[in-house]
């Protein structure tokens, strides 16, 4: 491993805001089974700026509700537990993140909108497999911050990562492959130290950790892990934004895991687009 990299990325990732306190209590609130919708409004109503976060996204038109939610406890009774957290989780994840955006191998904008079709896709697909209502903004949530662990490697060593990509595309190669051999370290190792930083436990820490290791994984979650998987080989296939790598690969088992044909990626085709736009207001928080 280069330890000099190594050390840069630690340093970069312990440097980085903590998430804010009524995000990691929404958390341990939702991750309580005891927990009711009163226990949750009451820590979201704690924090004007959080209320304001979730209230502005549940009266977006990525949910297009036919009545405006003006407080948190109506809009938790409309979504769920779930979804209301993954809103607070995510836009503050993303809040953190984007203000650590610095130039690097990859354009940040099109990193977020690969990203955003991944979480996009990702729901999607789970939607049509017949996944649970109330557990699809999950696979949104795990989709859009799957690759986080690139952002500090894009900007700690901005040239050698040049260099990794512009490799990986010449030789053909997944990013990840070449990110070992160039720089000895990877974005999921680089995505782990931000898992255990923010105590990202569940689907959200698993699938950034695992996404290029899928068939080693022995966790909870491989549903979910496969989703994200085939919905990052399909947006980099139809050319969504730009994450570094150009050589999409799947799991050959993604068909079997998840019990669907590869034709279910045409339908996907019909809808990714004007989903992604309904998406944006998560970019713009």
């Amino acid at each position: 491993m280069n330890e000099s990299l190594k050390k840069k990325a630690e340093d970069y990732i312990h440097n980085m805001p903590s998430l804010p306190t009524s995000t990691v209590k929404v958390v341990e609130v939702c991750n309580d089974p005891r927990s009711s919708p009163a226990d949750l409004n009451y820590v979201i109503s704690l924090d004007p700026v959080l209320t304001g976060r979730v209230l502005k996204l549940v009266n977006s038109v990525y949910y297009n509700l036919p009545h405006e939610l003006t407080t948190p406890v109506r809009a938790i009774i409309m979504l769920g537990l779930n979804t209301v957290k993954n809103l607070a989780l995510s836009s503050a994840i993303l809040e953190t993140l984007r203000g650590k955006n610095r130039a690097g191998a990859i354009d940040m904008e099109t990193f977020w909108r690969h990203s955003l079709g991944v979480g996009v896709a990702s729901k999607l697909l789970a939607k049509k497999r017949g996944v649970d209502q109330k557990r699809l903004e999950e696979y949104f949530t795990v989709g859009l911050l799957h690759d986080i662990g690139k952002i500090p490697l894009n900007a700690v060593a901005p040239e050698a990562y040049a260099i990794t990509v512009r490799t990986a595309k010449q030789r053909g190669q997944i990013l990840v492959r070449t990110e070992d051999k160039l720089l000895g370290i990877n974005h999921c190792a680089c995505g782990e130290w931000i898992v255990n930083a923010w105590k990202l436990q569940g689907p959200v820490g698993d699938v950034i950790i695992h996404h290029h290791n899928c068939g080693a994984y022995n966790g909870s979650y491989r549903d979910i892990l496969y989703t994200v998987a085939l919905a990052n080989y399909f947006i980099q296939q139809s050319n969504i934004g730009f994450a570094g790598d150009e050589n999409p690969e799947l799991p050959p088992e993604t068909w079997e895991v998840l019990g669907v044909a590869p034709s279910i990626t045409r339908t996907l085709s019909e809808v990714v687009m004007g989903e992604i736009e309904r998406a944006q207001i998560f970019l713009k928080l």
